[in-house]
């Protein structure tokens, strides 16, 4: 896998098709098709279709439907530059090379088609939204996600590693991923933390954090 936060990512060894016109913009080099999260699309030089995607057929429609995962989708034809964005968040590129990423939805930008992707329940979440279920990638291609503020790369191996739900943007798919719950008997009568639930992570791998909580991971009832 090839990212700055690896210091892997010469230009010269990577095939054509996504760089970062600034931190905050996504510049796509089409004749290529791509998919990006529906209305990230601030600009374009060209001839250029847009057509809705949805969620990549019925399996996945039902995913999303009954867990709140992932943003709608677009796919772009054509030929020329695309430029895409997402309420000014930051933007960071990897390149999976015949492997795996799991993405919160919501950082999830845009990626090239020849990825496959699904949506995932985090094992032991229970019947939970939000950043519980995430989207997965697979294969050999392009990836942006976005994130809030400047985040930190955290090494999972080093020590046992928990993250907030909204937090995580993301992660090595090869991580054993599991929820930490940390709920404490004042929470009944209003003295919680707030920080009842985490994400917790395992084995050889990286976590993507976020300067960011976003909106409250909720369970179900």
């Amino acid at each position: 896998m090839r990212s700055s936060f690896f210091g892997n990512m010469d230009a010269q060894q990577l095939p054509a098709g996504f760089a970062l016109q600034n931190h905050k913009m996504l510049r796509v080099q089409l004749p290529e098709e791509v998919l990006a999260k529906q209305g990230s699309m601030v600009a374009f030089q060209g001839q250029m279709d847009f057509d809705y995607e949805g969620s990549g057929g019925i399996g996945k429609l039902f995913k999303k439907a009954m867990t709140g995962e992932g943003a709608s989708l677009m796919r772009v034809r054509g030929q020329g530059q695309l430029y895409l964005a997402d309420n000014a968040d930051d933007i960071h590129l990897f390149y999976l090379e015949n492997e795996g990423l799991t993405v919160n939805g919501r950082n999830l930008l845009a990626f090239q088609p020849q990825l496959s992707w699904d949506i995932q329940r985090v094992q032991g979440a229970g019947v939970a939204a939000g950043g519980l279920f995430n989207t997965t990638l697979n294969g050999t291609g392009w990836v942006a996600i976005t994130t809030h503020g400047t985040p930190v790369l955290l090494d999972a191996a080093a020590m046992p590693t928990y993250a907030d739900g909204q937090s995580a943007v993301c992660w090595s798919t090869g991580l054993h991923v599991g929820v930490n719950r940390t709920m404490k008997a004042g929470a009944l009568i209003g003295r919680g933390s707030g920080e009842a639930m985490q994400l917790a992570f395992k084995g050889q791998g990286f976590v993507l954090i976020q300067a960011s909580e976003g909106v409250p991971v909720v369970q179900s009832s």
